[in-house]
């Protein structure tokens, strides 16, 4: 394959959320053109914020989001209580986390089992695994409906939650509902226990691929930050959550909707791997365990692994839902009045989604009134860093006569492997007045 030429161009990359092109010109074996597009039409949600009022905020940027909506609401929600000097109470924080839980177990559960299991078993998707490894398919299926249990019972629905708000919650959970949850996430680490030896027979099947790059997360020194902390760079230290500017950098390129971003290199990469390298010491004793067994170490600079450390974190959550539940029983479910008193001033959200870390930086007027809104999305951050591990890794295939249908599927599954949600990233509308 060294001296023949490539031309690899997918429109549409399968098993992700939103349009993401992969585009790749060879010539006699050397490279032309490498490029990760986002054609997608952009979405103005930071437009639609202006003008509305503080207790709007966390509603309309739920929606930006059907997989991450708890994520959005929970920075949402933080960038508004910073901009107005509020604290939440220990009963509040301890719901948000578990909040939070939920969308995580929802969301490294759908990716993990059902987008990334199929490209490791050579299969189009998972309908054919429901023959092949049912019981795989089945605590798949349980994992993903207690994430939306978690999210029902404390955020009030499944997706785009709505008991969440500033200064605390509209409706709290029954204290018998939060048992009830607390035996489903009992059995799920049962259910763990099966599905780690599946991913762990895999492992021969994850690309031995590698590039140093930086890897961004929350930090913080109380425990594996996702609610709270300030931002970690790996090769820059700890930086303050609201000089968040000073890291993300944002950029463009004439091909993408989406806006990029870098700090220390050309790039860095966001999500489950940069806050397991980050944070590694903080995970729970299950998912340590688990990192153990599925062979995952800091720092480790392969991006699949990415799903491996999604694979980490599953347990993780489990184990910490469970102490946050018994902490809430213990101190009993006690109705808490929502006092907010809006004034002007800018405040930042950080929290950790999913996909990696995320950005809400509200403005307000005296009346609570939204004056400027901005929002770093995590895959606006990992944009730059899958081309650059493109970049790398072609010239590693042709160099080993790998064809071209194998470097296509390869390439496919390093976008997955990132978890990319591409509707979320669209910010940018380039606009030629004549």
């Amino acid at each position: 394959m060294a001296k023949k030429d490539l031309n690899i161009e997918v429109h549409h990359v399968t098993r992700l959320e939103g349009h993401g092109n992969i585009v790749v010109n060879a010539k006699k074996g050397m490279i032309e053109d490498i490029r990760w597009e986002i054609p997608e039409s952009p979405r103005f949600f930071e437009a639609m914020l202006r003008g509305r009022s503080w207790d709007e905020a966390a509603h309309i940027t739920s929606r930006i989001c059907g997989i991450c909506s708890a994520g959005h609401q929970l920075a949402s929600i933080k960038a508004t209580e910073d901009a107005f000097g509020m604290t939440p109470t220990p009963q509040t924080w301890r719901l948000r986390k578990l909040l939070s839980h939920g969308g995580m177990i929802q969301s490294h559960t759908l990716h993990v089992c059902f987008l990334v299991l199929p490209d490791l078993l050579n299969v189009g998707s998972v309908i054919p695994l429901a023959e092949t490894h049912p019981e795989a398919v089945k605590i798949a299926l349980r994992m993903k409906r207690l994430g939306n249990d978690i999210a029902d019972v404390v955020g009030g629905r499944a997706v785009h939650p709505v008991s969440a708000a500033a200064g605390g919650f509209t409706k709290l959970p029954a204290e018998k509902e939060l048992k009830d949850l607390r035996t489903k996430l009992v059995a799920a680490v049962d259910d763990l226990k099966v599905l780690v030896p599946l991913v762990k027979s895999l492992a021969g099947k994850i690309p031995n691929f590698t590039r140093e790059t930086e890897f961004i997360s929350l930090k913080w020194d109380k425990e594996y930050p996702w609610i709270d902390g300030d931002i970690c760079s790996s090769d820059a230290g700890v930086i303050p959550y609201k000089d968040y500017l000073n890291v993300t950098n944002e950029f463009i390129i004439p091909y993408s909707t989406a806006k990029r971003a870098k700090n220390k290199r050309s790039s860095y990469m966001v999500g489950a791997l940069a806050r397991v390298n980050n944070n590694f010491k903080q995970l729970s004793p299950l998912a340590k365990q688990t990192a153990e067994t599925l062979g995952l170490k800091p720092i480790c600079y392969n991006p699949f692994m990415n799903n491996v450390a999604q694979a980490v974190e599953l347990p993780h959550c489990v184990e910490d839902a469970i102490a946050t539940i018994d902490a809430l029983i213990k101190d009993g479910i006690k109705q808490e009045p929502i006092k907010v008193t809006p004034k002007a001033g800018r405040g930042v959200g950080a929290v950790e989604v999913p996909r990696g870390i995320l950005f809400h930086d509200y403005t307000y007027d005296d009346h609570g009134i939204m004056q400027r809104a901005n929002l770093i999305i995590p895959t606006n951050q990992n944009h730059a860093n899958i081309e650059e591990d493109m970049k790398v890794w072609v010239p590693e295939m042709i160099g080993h006569k790998t064809n071209e249908d194998e470097i296509t599927h390869n390439l496919e599954m390093l976008v997955r492997a990132y978890d990319p949600c591409i509707s979320c990233s669209t910010h940018l509308l380039k606009v030629d007045f004549v």
